[in-house]
């Protein structure tokens, strides 16, 4: 029996698909292990967000030859998609398969015998032949599980290569998708998040073509899975603030699955900005969604997306979007800094940022962050929240997060993993995590500091 390790890099959506994979190997006979175990066979799901991600896969590769000079190297995801040539020149790699290819990975490939040429072999079929939808998610990998809905995109944002690396968006049915959530239910796992590259356009069917209207619709997905039992949360991963309707959100307000926790990329705060990135809204309709959720859901968590340094992006531009960003009631923020991708259309827009500047503004909106971040959990305190533990555990402590994404911190036990207890929230200590008091449910059985 062949050993075989996978490592993932990039969104949840991969991780789904990794996880996926990995059972399909496992039920032709491979044993799954850990990286650092000497496995015979390596996969690598890539992602090219960012050219960080590019290195990424570069190190991964030179780790699996130090850990096995011997291993049978295979790369496959976005990075593969896009730069198939370049990445079978890497030293050490023996396979690269496209967005159409990865889920034929064992037909493929066969057994993982590297070629006697030495060279690596490439299937990478063009991106418009990535019209198959394939279900995915992931099991064993952590407490919650990403059950994927949706891939692919047709937003042609200014920044972005994930159309060229995934294809036009394509989606699951309802039914599918509610039986693969009952077949999690019966792992006793608590929660799943949706996950996909651009969840609400969920309905669109694979070959009916880009401009064809959906089946289906996220809000009657997000119904069905509502009357799933044996599930305890449903999380949203991340959703377009132009298909963010107020029906979605006054669902998941009386729903009794979907949890009050929405992240919706803003990216940046100015409108000329908007226009230059191709984003289908302007910071007004942004601003009416947040204050929406807030409406409805007053201690509902709301994460942002924004880049730093998109051509175009001058120093006004980017005190917009911070000033904006700064009045808004939202949790937290995910900061990136704009990098160039080959064959997007930002590459032609001027001015270009320069990387110092950037880094400047990327330090800035950290900070705002984590400010955010602080003050939406200081309004919790007091609160009495369900938390999901993790078997997360440093220095005797173990983590979790409350239906709202707060981060819990309590004395290790073990019979609080991967269960939801009821907690009342105390404080914040040194790090910034939530501490708890007793359980309210069972305060004979839990002990927390």
């Amino acid at each position: 029996m062949k050993k075989i390790a996978f490592y993932t890099l990039g969104c949840k959506l991969n991780f789904s698909e990794t996880s996926t994979l990995a059972r399909i190997l496992e039920q032709k006979g491979y044993e799954r292990v850990e990286f650092n175990q000497k496995p015979d066979i390596f996969i690598i799901n890539t992602c090219s967000v960012t050219d960080n991600a590019d290195k990424k896969c570069r190190k991964i590769v030179r780790e699996a030859q130090h850990i096995n000079p011997d291993g049978y190297v295979a790369i496959v995801g976005c990075y593969a998609q896009l730069k198939p040539t370049e990445i079978a020149t890497i030293p050490g790699v023996d396979a690269v398969l496209g967005a159409s290819e990865k889920f034929r990975l064992a037909e493929l490939l066969g057994d993982f015998v590297k070629e006697p040429s030495g060279k690596a072999a490439v299937y990478n079929s063009p991106i418009e032949e990535a019209v198959d939808y394939h279900a995915s998610y992931s099991l064993n990998d952590r407490t919650r599980t990403f059950l994927k809905v949706q891939d692919g995109c047709d937003y042609p944002c200014a920044y972005c290569t994930i159309p060229l690396a995934r294809g036009n968006s394509r989606s699951d049915t309802i039914a599918n998708v509610v039986r693969a959530a009952r077949e999690i239910a019966a792992r006793n796992v608590k929660e799943i998040v949706l996950t996909g590259v651009n969840i609400g356009d969920f309905g669109l069917q694979p070959q009916t073509g880009q401009d064809a209207q959906p089946k289906e619709t996220f809000l009657q997905l997000i119904q069905a899975l509502d009357e799933v039992e044996g599930i305890e949360r449903f999380r949203i991963s991340s959703i377009e603030p132009n298909l963010l309707t107020d029906d979605i959100i006054a669902f998941v307000a009386r729903s009794k699955r979907f949890v009050p926790h929405f992240h919706v990329p803003l990216q940046s705060g100015s409108n000329a900005v908007l226009a230059l990135m191709r984003r289908r809204y302007k910071r007004e309709l942004y601003a009416e969604r947040v204050a929406k959720i807030k409406e409805l859901m007053p201690h509902a968590c709301i994460g942002v997306d924004v880049i730093v340094g998109h051509p175009g992006e001058t120093d006004e531009a980017f005190l917009e979007t911070f000033h904006f960003l700064n009045e808004l009631p939202v949790s937290y923020l995910h900061v990136f800094t704009y990098s160039e991708r080959p064959n997007t259309h930002a590459l032609n827009l001027k001015p270009v940022v320069n990387p110092s500047k950037r880094a400047d503004r990327s330090k800035m909106l950290h900070s705002l962050s984590d400010k955010k971040r602080r003050f939406f959990y200081e309004q919790q305190v007091g609160r009495e929240a369900s938390v999901l533990f993790e078997e997360d555990i440093e220095n005797g402590q173990m983590l979790g997060f409350t239906e709202n994404y707060v981060r819990v911190t309590a004395t290790y036990d073990p019979l609080l993993i991967n269960e939801t207890k009821s907690v009342l929230l105390t404080g914040l200590n040194s790090a910034g995590l939530m501490e708890v008091t007793e359980s309210i449910a069972e305060p004979s059985v839990v002990h927390f500091q």
